[in-house]
Formats: C-alpha cells, sequence, structure tokens
C-alpha cells in the first residue's frame, strides 16, 4: 500500500496556536519534511514531541529536486508529514509541487488544518469578508509590481497580499497610485506575536506611515473597487478603466466594450472619454474611429 502525505499547518506566532493533531503527526511520521529543521526542532521541543521520524530539509531552493525522493517514500508506504515554518504548506511555501506529484502517483494526500496568516489578517482587517482573493507576493521589480497591480485594479473583491517588510513602503504607495489614495486597507503585522499590530486607513496614509520604516511579517489586505453606476463613473474614470485594460495587454476596442458593459454607458461614451483624456495628453487616440 502507498503511504500518505500530510501538509501541517504551523502557528505564524504564538506556539499555543499549534492545531491538537500536529503533535500526534509529528510522533507518526516516518519522515518529516521540514522548510527550516531548526524551527522545526524549536517547534517540537515548544510541544513537547520526541519524532522518530528521518527529518529531511524542505524548501524552495531544493524543493524540486528532493520532490522525486519524497514521492518515492510515499510509494513505498511511508507516512510524510509536510511542515513549512510558518501557516499551511503550499500557500506562499513549500508544498506545491509534492502535493502535484503525489496527485499524479495516486498518493491519498490530507492536511492538519492550523493557522493561516491569510484569514487571520482577513478577519481583522475591518474589510469585507464575504468574498475575497489572495494575491500572494508582489513582484519586487517596480515596473512589474505595477502591472500586477494594474491587472487587479477592478477587483471587487477584498485583496489580500504577502510583502516584505523593506519593499512594504513601495508597495504601498503603489496600490496608491493604482486603487487610488482613498481606497481602504490594512497592514497586519507580526500576527499572533508580542508585538502584533494592524494598521487600518486609506493607502496613502498607510504609505506614509510604512515610509517610517517597519519591521517583521507583513500580510496587506486591501478593500475590492466600488461598483459605481453610469452616475459616477464619470469621463476621467472610464478613461482610467480602459487604460487599465491597456497595459494589462488588452485591446483598445475590447476594452472600450468592457467598460461600457461595466459602467452600463453607450461604447460611444466611453470612447469619447478615451479621446478627450489623449487630446488632454497632448495626443491622440490609436483608434480612428468609434466603436
Amino acid at each position: 500500500m502507498t503511504g500518505t502525505l500530510v501538509l501541517a499547518g504551523t502557528p505564524i506566532g504564538d506556539t499555543a496556536d499549534a492545531p491538537p493533531r500536529l503533535a500526534a503527526e509529528l510522533v507518526a511520521a516516518d519522515v518529516i519534511a521540514a522548510e527550516d529543521t531548526r524551527r522545526l526542532r524549536r517547534l517540537t521541543q515548544a510541544l513537547d514531541v520526541r519524532p522518530d521520524a528521518r527529518v529531511v530539509s524542505y524548501f524552495e531552493g531544493n524543493e524540486s529536486a528532493r520532490t522525486p525522493e519524497l514521492v518515492e517514500s510515499l510509494a513505498g508506504g511511508a507516512r510524510v508529514l509536510l511542515v513549512t515554518d510558518a501557516g499551511m504548506p503550499s500557500v506562499s511555501d513549500p508544498g506545491y509541487r509534492l502535493v502535484a506529484a503525489a496527485v499524479e502517483r495516486g498518493i491519498t494526500v490530507t492536511a492538519v488544518p492550523g493557522p493561516s496568516a491569510v484569514l487571520t489578517a482577513l478577519a481583522v482587517s475591518g474589510l469585507p469578508v464575504d468574498r475575497f482573493c489572495f494575491e500572494g507576493f508582489p513582484p519586487r521589480k517596480a515596473g512589474e509590481r505595477l502591472t500586477r497591480l494594474r491587472e487587479v485594479a477592478d477587483e471587487r473583491r477584498t485583496l489580500v497580499w504577502f510583502e516584505a517588510p523593506h519593499r512594504l513602503d513601495d508597495t504601498l504607495a503603489a496600490m496608491a497610485e493604482v486603487f487610488g489614495p482613498d481606497r481602504r486597507a490594512a497592514v497586519c503585522r507580526e500576527l499572533t506575536k508580542t508585538y502584533e499590530e494592524v494598521r487600518r486607513g486609506p493607502l496613502a496614509e498607510l504609505a506614509a506611515w510604512a515610509a517610517e520604516g517597519v519591521r517583521g511579517e507583513i500580510t496587506i489586505v486591501v478593500e475590492g473597487a466600488p461598483e459605481p453606476g453610469p452616475e459616477e463613473a464619470g469621463p476621467a474614470e472610464l478613461a482610467r478603466r480602459v487604460a487599465v485594460r491597456e497595459e494589462a495587454g488588452e485591446r483598445r476596442k475590447e476594452a472600450i466594450a468592457a467598460v461600457a458593459q461595466e459602467a452600463g454607458v453607450p461604447k460611444r461614451q466611453v470612447f469619447d472619454a478615451v479621446v478627450a483624456a489623449k487630446n488632454a495628453a497632448g495626443s491622440t487616440p490609436r483608434e480612428g474611429k468609434a466603436p
């Protein structure tokens, strides 16, 4: 019989948040694949457990090379426990490759649910939680980051991001530029830890705060785009939406049609808004006639 791959959630800060099953799975495992074996050692000490399993490192640098080895252990009947430094494996952490390879081989994959920075930040943000999407880490390069943000500028669902503290100010400033300075957001820092902090406010205000320097693990929650009615979508807003779609790679004709449908206005009205914006900028639109 084949073995079982167990994805185990680990505390994102306070070790008292460890799910009760985690200790039992640490003892039952034949192999433990850990993102950082030193952190694993500290966790087992905090939980007062002494695993007999073979412990191997499994992190971004060796994930591709080590996955086949772990799959063979699973195929041979081993119970493999995968843990990352914090939170659920494979959520912006190692794990996806191993899960996909195990599923392909018909190996059972299960999970020990545990703490999640995504859901914790969303819950305490004060922003809508009924619909949301997780966007992972924004690109590090400024141009790529702006492109990614523009792709979700009109997303209605609440957005959740991870970010490194030394890039937080630049990312928040870019979000204020693309989403608008008044879009509501929350920066959640060091969740469940001693110095936990949740800053809520408009993106421009949060960007100014972050410019002073921020430390710790960061999760950003941003309010989704509003749904303006026809009377609220003025020419400048219509032109902005078309520009966002164009920068994401959409042809102008299709972008104008999509924006017109979203805003509930005639395509001619959107076209005229684009023409006005281009004329104001000292250029003419690429399309020579209205759609």
